[in-house]
This record gives structure tokens, C-alpha cells and sequence, in this order.
């Protein structure tokens, strides 16, 4: 699949709103355990889907806009796209320490946070 440069720039914009997490906070993150008990594993891997999303995520933070591949840009849509649907279906109580949130923080959203 290839991306025209006004997809890519609409791309770029949706995923800034959507992942609201430092690259350095996302990664620090992906250590915890909390982080690594949450998720779906595809069969026979060890890693969540989100967690494994989580660390692609800090690789496209820190690969230059020019750089980015439309692998990247495929999978910056699959996280807006997750964050999105996951935004949705929130819990009404105690979302702080929610599997809810830890999910949606592997794909660097913090629906905790602020924004800006």
C-alpha cells in the first residue's frame, strides 16, 4: 500500500492527537509489568499485540518524518484507529488502575492525561 502525501500529512495529524505519550514515558512504560499482563497474544508469541505496537511506536517516534515507511504510516493508522474504538469503551469507575487503560497505554494513549 502506498500513501499520498495528503494522506500522510492527515495520518501524521490523527496519530499526534491520538498518542499523547513521550517516547521515553511509552517506553518506561512498556517494562512494567502491568504493561506486559495486558493485551491479546497472537498464538505462539509471548507478546501482547499492543505491547509489541507499543515498541513500534517508540521506533516511529524516533525515525525521521522523511523516513517513515508506509509500513509506518499503515501502522500509525492501526493505533488511531485503536485508540479511537478503545476510547469508546471506557469504564465508568477506578480507570487509573483499569486493564482498560494499561491496554490503551501500550498504544500510547494515556486517557489519563491532559491534553494540551
Amino acid at each position: 500500500m502506498s500513501f499520498s502525501d495528503e494522506e500522510k500529512k492527515k495520518i501524521r495529524a490523527d496519530y499526534a492527537d491520538a498518542v499523547n505519550m513521550a517516547p521515553k514515558e511509552l517506553g518506561r512504560w512498556l517494562e512494567t509489568e502491568e504493561s506486559k499482563g495486558v493485551g491479546f497474544n497472537r498464538d505462539g508469541e509471548d507478546e501482547s499485540v499492543g505491547h509489541q505496537s507499543g515498541r513500534r511506536i517508540v521506533e516511529i517516534a524516533r525515525t525521521k518524518q522523511g523516513d517513515l515507511t508506509d509500513d509506518d504510516y499503515a501502522h500509525m493508522r492501526k493505533v488511531v484507529a485503536y485508540v479511537h474504538r478503545h476510547c469508546a469503551q471506557g469504564p465508568s469507575h477506578d480507570v487509573e488502575t483499569s486493564r482498560w487503560r494499561y491496554s490503551l497505554m501500550n498504544w500510547g494513549h494515556d486517557p489519563l492525561k491532559k491534553s494540551g
